[in-house]
């Protein structure tokens, strides 16, 4: 039987990465929504659906496999090859005598405003008709832009070009992929600011907790001291402070710092951990001023993203290597591990990831949010698109590559994992 452990582990994965797929899908949602894009599908998870529910336009799923997210937008898959030239369909009318439903599968219930005929062309997308043959003759009739097509009690929806995604314009086509890691961004400054207000953020460079008999306790320093300098280099935020300690493991540094209105120095002998980093064992003193709490959102999400740039900055040198990655074991795992170290920690856990996640999806790889950004640049300068067909080659070649990435990152967790 598992232990209350593991079984909070598990339940921190599910909810952390539930959240930040949720979030990074609620971006293009929101944003192809606010376009006019319809969007069929909203899906948490990959793989067969085991929970659907229509609401409006728009089908909300829960599928198997708990990685990933989609937002299925009109014109991006081929729905509408489900009418063709030749077939006997039935369309279903409304009082003003425009289509509202072509029934695929045989005639209806007998609608009063129903006519079955053979297929003779059609239009869904711009002039929004459809052209029957009935008793040897050709008739027209209007479609309306939400009329639903029809096929074994499934309806699927319409969609005109204008509620298409390649209907759209680049710049809204633009801003329905972006938001998408906008919103993980969003998110990452979000979580930073409710762990302020829960727990306090660094209070400038004043000194929190000293523990007896450490470094700074052996060399007269006190809580509320503020720190002006180290080895005669100002300092004005929590973040110096530790930098420069941090350097300094086993070595002699000189504070100057301020009590009651007098500025005072003092040499600090400064110890080290395990990681041979420099400590003097203190803690910072904190605030929960809203301004200061807001200031903490955002240079932390900032610093953070920097952070991360940096560290594939040294992929590209070489000096990190395949490796050195974790794919989505080695996170869940890091996940759970955090979990168990508080709420603090796994708050700030899950905003580093919400980066990250970010971050990695505007990478100019085809199949992620950076490669189609990519293609809509290309676009605004040649101003044409891209052949559909050609860009879909490209994108289902980088999705082949990026799977082939996840194995061996995988590969190497369960390495790790068993060694």
């Amino acid at each position: 039987m598992p232990n209350l452990d593991s079984v909070e582990s598990i339940l921190a994965i599910v909810v952390v990465f539930g959240v930040l797929v949720f979030v990074h899908e609620l971006g293009h949602f929101l944003l192809a929504k606010k376009a006019g894009i319809l969007c069929r599908e909203f899906a948490l998870g990959m793989g067969p659906k085991i929970f659907r529910v229509k609401r409006g336009e728009t089908e909300y799923t829960l599928r198997l496999l708990p990685i990933g997210g989609l937002v299925r937008m009109a014109g991006e898959d081929p729905e509408m090859d489900m009418l063709k030239p030749h077939m006997e369909v039935t369309v279903e009318r409304d009082a003003l005598g425009k289509v509202t439903h072509i029934l695929l599968d045989g005639p209806s219930s007998g609608s009063a405003r129903a006519i079955t005929g053979t297929v003779v062309q059609f239009d869904l997308e711009q002039n929004l008709n459809i052209v029957l043959e009935l008793d040897g003759e050709q008739k027209t009739f209007a479609v309306h832009p939400q009329a639903q097509l029809v096929k074994d009690g499934q309806e699927v929806q319409i969609a005109p070009l204008n509620r298409q995604f390649k209907g759209k314009t680049v710049s809204q086509r633009f801003w329905a992929i972006f938001a998408g890691p906008a919103a993980n961004f969003l998110l990452a400054f979000v979580l930073f600011i409710v762990i302020g207000f829960l727990y306090g953020v660094p209070n400038g460079s004043y000194l929190g907790n000293v523990i007896p008999d450490g470094p700074a306790a052996q060399a007269g320093l006190l809580p509320g001291d503020k720190v002006i300098a180290i080895q005669g280099q100002p300092v004005s935020s929590w973040k110096d402070v530790v930098e420069k300690i941090s350097k300094a493991p086993d070595q002699q540094l000189t504070f100057e710092y301020e009590r009651n209105g007098q500025r005072m120095t003092v040499p600090v002998k400064v110890g080290k951990d395990e990681n041979n980093v420099g400590k003097i064992m203190v803690t910072n003193a904190t605030t929960f001023a809203p301004g200061e709490v807001l200031k903490y959102g955002a240079t932390s999400t900032y610093d953070f993203t920097v952070m991360i740039l940096k560290s594939l900055g040294m992929l590209v040198t070489g000096e990190y290597g395949l490796k050195d990655l974790s794919g989505p074991v080695g996170i869940f795992k890091m996940t759970g591990e955090v979990a168990q170290q508080g709420m603090a920690i796994l708050l700030k856990w899950a905003a580093v990831l919400s980066i990250n996640l970010g971050l990695f999806n505007l990478l100019p790889l085809p199949a992620l949010d950076g490669g189609r950004l990519a293609f809509l640049g290309v676009e605004a300068l040649r101003g044409r698109p891209v052949d559909p067909h050609k860009e879909g080659m490209v994108h289902f070649l980088g999705f082949a590559f990026l799977m082939l990435l996840i194995l061996v990152v995988t590969w190497n967790d369960l390495q790790r994992l068993f060694s």
